[in-house]
């Protein structure tokens, strides 16, 4: 499998089109939108590995049906860069996959160490697999999340994860299961510093581990908005040498205040 089929299957790579991780990061907190409120997420994701150059621009909308469950829908576009498929570069456009998700939040931490939540989504291949975009099939993803407050300004969040493959016509792709790290420190009420890491590992093919770095900053611009940007690196496997992102998440509908 080349490079730009890889990526397509590593969560947070193509980053953030499910509206469910917490920009700038992959990973995800055990945190739903509160009841009543909704929540946009949009913003700008490159990444760079030699000839291969990408940009995202994803956009999602998450609705808190209760205190402890929300739905999403996320999808966007998608510019390329290909150098290596011809003597000049090849630009290629197009929309991004629509993901359908939702979030359940089923223990706390006064009760369980840690906050805990169940996220379910499954990708619709919107996006032509001719292009070489998507993969053009249907795909579902299960992920376990544990978020855990050590201090009033440090948190730290996991996530263990499977995703399930639908193969492409004569391109047979291994599932993945799928796992990280984030931590989060408040240096300010407005401004928190967020790093993580996380790998994915194909299922038949062990040794192929994918693994991800990436850091940035959350600034509370105004009670119901927060920018971010971050930049990252691949240390193991097929993953880019640089990506950065910067965008924003916007609450409304509600007079509640979700933190940073």
């Amino acid at each position: 499998m080349n490079l730009r089929a890889t990526l397509l299957l590593i969560p947070g790579f193509i980053a953030a089109t499910t509206g469910e991780a917490g920009r700038p990061l992959a990973i995800d907190d055990a945190t739903p939108v509160p009841r009543g409120e909704f929540e946009m997420e949009a913003g700008v994701n490159f990444f760079d590995d030699g000839p291969l150059r990408h940009w995202d621009f994803p956009l999602a909308l998450a609705y808190g049906l209760s205190q402890r469950w929300e739905v999403s829908l996320g999808s966007g576009g998608q510019l390329e860069e290909r150098g290596e498929l011809e003597a000049d570069d090849r630009l290629v456009t197009g929309l991004s996959d629509v993901i359908l998700a939702t979030k359940i939040k089923f223990a706390d931490q006064k009760q369980l160490w840690a906050d805990h939540a169940l996220s379910v989504s499954v990708k619709l291949p919107t996006t032509s697999r001719h292009k070489g975009l998507s993969t053009g099939e249907v795909d579902y993803d299960v992920t376990w999340i544990a978020s855990r407050r050590l201090t009033p300004k440090t948190s730290v969040h996991l996530n263990v994860g499977y995703t399930w493959l639908t193969d492409p016509p004569d391109d047979p792709i291994d599932d993945v299961f799928h796992y990280g790290l984030a931590f989060g420190y408040q240096f300010s009420e407005r401004i928190e510093f967020v790093a993580e890491t996380f790998a994915n590992t194909p299922l038949d093919r062990l040794a192929s581990t994918a693994v991800f770095v990436n850091g940035g900053l959350r600034w509370q611009a105004a009670p119901n908005l927060v920018l971010d940007a971050a930049i990252g690196a691949g240390l193991r496997g097929k993953v880019p040498d640089f990506t950065a992102t910067v965008g924003f998440t916007w609450s409304f509908g509600s007079r509640q205040k979700r933190d940073i």
